[in-house]
């Protein structure tokens, strides 16, 4: 017999020696708990690829701050955009040889950080598109994150992956970026919620530019109340009180512009405004007759498309300034690293790459005078009490490995849209409104900048009507009655 064992047989009785065994258990304990504690802020083992939807970069956690076990978004978790640092991660910016050529960051992006404080737990960061430019989600290095919501389609982009995680249930709410729609469109696609808020509402800090004067931190979600909490955190606290009451407008060109099933959207919110007290009967407005009236320096751009200054042509030059200063403030930011690192590029972000690299400052005080009319327009028209309803998108997503001539002319439409919010620096949210031809139906809510959490607390409280009433819109038709006739009243209910 060991001695140790004879030890313990001669002083079995003693209570100090059971006292001492006792420390030295709870030591162990406490050792082991905090091994695997400090492996779970390192990474997390990945599941198969199918089950993540290919929507992650790389797996790991961060647990919330100490001390914010009871701040309100204890217990949810997020992932985020691949352009967010992570300190001791490099930020991929959604190319293998950006990411080759950069170091470890040395802080954490302040917006992660403000999430980890208030209670969530980040679960990894995301696939996007290369250096955010691109809608589809698709990226030539890495893949294509599934669309849970239509496998065969695209997801969206920039903020694909993001998108995805929310969508499929991977985690509570996710952070993206939205320079073009890069959270707005990915939202639409994925059948979720996309928050894309005023323009420098949240800080940027710890975050890869793409183009400063458009730039800002979105949100996904599939609860509105999470995105609200989300918000809450993120939001800083210049924005408007929230009013009970709240004027909304369509956009009725925008609608009839747009190929998505629009007539039961419309017919969905209208019903809901009736259903809901506080809200006055909605107005109708043609919002490209506003733009052209209000906004005298986007003429110059319809000119140079050689077209009259109408609905589809105000659109595309407010697009065209949209993408031009993009290009433009990318240059600034990324030249020097592009013609050092010569990367390899996807298809679509060559082009885009390589048109900015050849952008000019001719005429980039009119793009600035363009943005200032626009936030000037849109902050008369909605003061801080109105609603913009819009499409979020003007297509149904495209199938995957489309030919690029039908791509072109999707890119084309959905900046169309897009470049209101992105150009006026307005708040917007992208709201799912069911199925059609299985694809998610979305439609948009836009307030004016600064006015954040107004917005936010509008889809709170108006987002359970609306589902009521999507899914009496998208019901089968009703029985017909014994005589085998569908009564009138019910065949209306059904439009």
């Amino acid at each position: 017999m060991s001695k140790a064992l004879n030890l313990l047989k001669r002083n079995a009785s003693n209570p100090k020696l059971w006292l001492l065994l006792g420390l030295g258990l709870t030591t162990a304990v406490l050792l082991v708990t905090e091994t695997r504690r400090r492996r779970r802020r390192r990474r997390i083992p990945s599941s198969p690829d199918k089950e993540l939807y290919g929507s992650f970069m790389q797996r790991f956690e961060l647990l919330p701050f100490p001390g914010a076990r009871n701040q309100m978004l204890c217990g949810l978790t997020f992932a985020v955009k691949d352009i967010f640092h992570v300190k001791g991660n490099v930020t991929g910016f959604g190319n293998p040889d950006w990411k080759k050529t950069h170091p470890q960051a040395e802080i954490t992006a302040l917006v992660v950080t403000a999430l980890l404080s208030n209670g969530a737990t980040c679960v990894g960061n995301t696939l996007m598109d290369e250096f955010s430019f691109g809608i589809s989600g698709q990226n030539h290095h890495y893949g294509t994150p599934i669309n849970p919501r239509t496998p065969s389609c695209i997801p969206g982009g920039s903020s694909s992956g993001s998108a995805v995680a929310v969508a499929a249930g991977l985690v509570d709410f996710a952070i993206g970026t939205d320079t073009t729609g890069c959270v707005r469109i990915p939202a639409a696609f994925c059948g979720i919620l996309g928050f894309r808020p005023s323009h420098g509402a949240v800080t940027t800090i710890g975050v890869l530019p793409n183009a400063q004067s458009l730039d800002t931190i979105g949100w996904f979600a599939r609860d509105p109340s999470v995105l609200s909490l989300v918000g809450r955190v993120l939001l800083q606290s210049n924005s408007v009180e929230t009013k009970r009451i709240r004027q909304i407008s369509f956009a009725d060109d925008l609608f009839q512009l747009s190929k998505v099933h629009n007539l039961k959207t419309v017919s969905v919110i209208g019903k809901a405004i009736e259903t809901l007290t506080g809200y006055p009967s909605p107005r109708h407005m043609n919002i490209c007759q506003y733009i052209a009236s209000k906004v005298p320096n986007l003429k110059g751009f319809c000119e140079q498309l050689a077209h009259q200054p109408d609905g589809t042509s105000i659109l595309k030059a407010l697009s065209t300034v949209m993408l031009s200063l993009q290009g433009y403030e990318f240059k600034t930011n990324h030249e020097e690293w592009i013609k050092h690192a010569k990367p390899r590029l996807g298809c679509y972000a060559s082009d885009r790459v390589t048109a900015a690299i050849k952008t000019t400052n001719d005429n980039i005080k009119a793009l600035y005078r363009v943005r200032t009319e626009m936030r000037a327009a849109f902050q008369c028209l909605l003061k801080d009490d109105g609603i913009l309803v819009i499409p979020t998108v003007a297509d149904n997503p495209l199938k995957l490995n489309t030919e690029k001539e039908i791509s072109s002319e999707f890119h084309e439409r959905a900046f169309a849209l897009s470049s209101i919010a992105s150009i006026s620096g307005c708040c917007q949210v992208a709201i799912p409104l069911g199925h059609h031809n299985d694809c998610c139906v979305s439609v948009s809510f836009m307030s004016s900048h600064g006015a954040d959490k107004f917005l936010l607390d509008t889809v709170c409280d108006m987002y359970k009507t609306l589902q009521e009433q999507v899914s009496v819109a998208y019901s089968p038709l009703p029985p017909p009655d014994t005589n085998g006739n569908f009564e009138i009243y019910d065949l209306l209910e059904n439009v």
